[in-house]
Formats: structure tokens, C-alpha cells, sequence
């Protein structure tokens, strides 16, 4: 069972996992629901050499509800606080899909606190073409339209065949039992709060530039191409990036393959070390 902890008048679930002496990991689960870090909280890989701190942010699972306007910033402001409540002043921070705007915009709002940043097929920033207007006519506006209709089943059925493709079902509940529970409970943090936050989010060029971490931007190149273009765009953005492509896998990335994305992780974070003395 998850600790629980107040932060910022939220009560949030998390976690503690690995070497307490290691360097820290902060790991920000992706929008679709609060089931997302398991395949990485069981890598030895990861386990054996870094402190591992996953948490449910707020409006998932058994977390409190975002008090407040729904923003990246808000949930930046979240981590930050409670990687302080817990005593860590500087981790490595992981972002997947929609919570890669929340790592990102913990860089520019407490830089201290981000010595890397590991950005896995981005939800935002995005560029502006065709393929993204037809994924937001198609996926995701007949997803949410779903789900106002009460049909959260579908809704997020829909969602995940636009991120994950057609097939993905299988690979979810291998890699992520109860994933497609978990999305279908957390619909309403998703398709009200995640989505507009998204939306509003004010990053651009100039905001990428003042983000000075090394940053690693993860593809999987079996995914949509819209996220092939979203990497390409946070190389040309950002100041320190480098990309790590894992051929034949999806947007699932490490629900796929824990070691492949782990191997990734792990050589990023050997070669940007976080000096003792942080």
C-alpha cells in the first residue's frame, strides 16, 4: 500500500523504492491513469543503484483532488513540494506522454530541483500539422465525446487505440494489469482536468530555451508518427537534448520493455551522475 502525504492541502499516494544512499528518481505517471510506474519499480536495474519515488498525482487513484485551477504548473508545483517534504533536493525526472509537460515545466519553475530530465513520447509540446489535427478530431475529441455521453469504457478504449494502436490490449495487461481499470476510474481527472491542463499550457520556444538540464527524449519507433514529430521538435528546442529511439515499441514503451527503456534510463543517468555534495 501506498504512504500518504499532504502537499500543498492535497493528500497524495506514493511510494519510496530502491537504495535510500542512491541517487534519486522521480518518476510522474502519465494522464490516462495512476498505473504506470510498476514495470519500472521492478528493474533491478533501476532498484539496485537509485532511489525510486513514484506518486498517484492529484485527481488519480487515491489522491486527493487538484485544488485549484487545472495546470501543468499546478502539478509541477505538487512534485517539487513533495520531493521537498520527502528531503530531495535534486533528482532525475521521468515524464511520459501528458506528464512530460509537467517535468518540463518543473525545469523552468525550480531548476534546482531537475539535474535530468527523461521526456517519453511527449504529449506536448507539439508542432502544428495535419497528423495533429486529425489525431485531436478523431482520437481525442470522439474520445471526450464519449465520455460526456457517461461512456467511459469506450472513451478510453478510443484514446488508447489512438495512442497505443489498434492492437494494444494485449500488451497493456501483460505489461499494466489493470491499466484499462485504472483509466476507465481515473476518466474524470483525464478527460476534465489532464485534457484542458494540455491544452492551456503556455510553453514555447523561448521557455524550452531557458531549460539548461540534459534532457533525453524517448521514441518508440513503432508509435504514431505524431510522436516522432513531437521528439524532433524537443531536440530543436531544447538546449541539452539527446534522442534514445527503442525500435518496435509503441507509445506503451516500457510496459513493452522494462529493460530496453531501464538499459536507456540507466546510461543517461551514468553519464550525467548527481555530484554528492547536491
Amino acid at each position: 500500500m501506498p504512504d500518504r502525504i499532504s502537499v500543498n492541502g492535497t493528500e497524495l499516494e506514493y511510494q519510496l523504492r530502491g537504495t535510500a544512499t542512491g541517487e534519486p528518481v522521480v518518476l510522474i505517471h502519465w494522464g490516462v491513469a495512476a498505473t504506470w510506474a510498476e514495470p519500472l519499480l521492478d528493474q533491478s536495474a533501476l532498484t539496485s543503484r537509485y532511489q525510486l519515488l513514484s506518486y498517484h498525482r492529484a485527481g488519480f487513484a487515491g489522491s486527493g483532488r487538484l485544488q485549484g485551477p487545472p495546470t501543468m504548473a499546478a502539478h509541477a508545483a505538487h512534485c517539487h513540494q513533495l520531493m521537498r517534504q520527502l528531503g530531495i533536493t535534486r533528482a532525475h525526472i521521468v515524464g511520459h506522454s501528458s506528464s512530460v509537460p509537467i517535468a518540463l515545466q518543473l525545469a523552468l519553475d525550480a531548476p534546482d530541483a531537475v539535474h535530468t530530465l527523461t521526456l517519453m513520447e511527449a504529449a506536448r509540446p507539439a508542432p502544428s500539422t495535419d497528423i495533429e489535427r486529425q489525431f485531436g478530431t478523431d482520437v481525442a475529441l470522439t474520445a471526450l465525446q464519449c465520455y460526456r455521453a457517461g461512456d467511459n469504457p469506450a472513451a478510453v478504449d478510443i484514446f488508447f487505440r489512438g495512442v497505443f494502436g489498434p492492437g494494444y490490449r494485449a500488451a497493456l495487461d501483460h505489461g499494466l494489469p489493470d491499466a484499462f481499470e485504472q483509466a476507465i476510474a481515473d476518466a474524470d481527472a483525464f478527460f476534465t482536468q489532464e485534457i484542458t491542463a494540455l491544452q492551456q499550457w503556455p510553453f514555447t520556444e523561448d521557455d524550452a530555451h531557458r531549460i539548461q538540464p540534459p534532457a533525453l527524449a524517448v521514441l518508440g519507433t513503432a508509435s504514431p508518427a505524431m510522436f516522432a514529430d513531437r521528439q524532433k521538435l524537443l531536440l530543436r528546442w531544447l538546449p541539452n537534448a539527446e534522442p534514445l529511439d527503442l525500435p518496435g515499441l509503441t507509445h506503451l514503451l516500457h510496459a513493452q520493455d522494462p529493460a530496453a527503456v531501464v538499459g536507456g534510463l540507466t546510461g543517461f543517468f551514468a553519464r550525467h551522475p548527481i555530484p554528492e555534495t547536491v
